[in-house]
């Protein structure tokens, strides 16, 4: 079963539903595959964990 996962931001219920049907939506149009074979994870993530460019996020662009 194709997989898809997103690490971000914290995000309210309604917002977390929209995201998981866009993706879907848009993954299974480009592959072909039917909707109900993908599963999709939603990892929250917050900018104390994350670094770009070897820095955190958190001291990078502030709180």
């Amino acid at each position: 079963m194709p997989t898809i996962m997103f690490y971000g931001p914290e995000m309210q219920k309604e917002k977390r539903k929209k995201l998981v049907d866009d993706f879907t939506k848009a993954a299974s149009e480009a592959t072909g595959i039917d909707r109900s074979a993908f599963v999709v994870y939603l990892r929250p993530t917050d900018r104390e964990h994350v670094a770009v460019g070897g820095e955190l996020l958190v001291d990078k662009d502030g709180p």
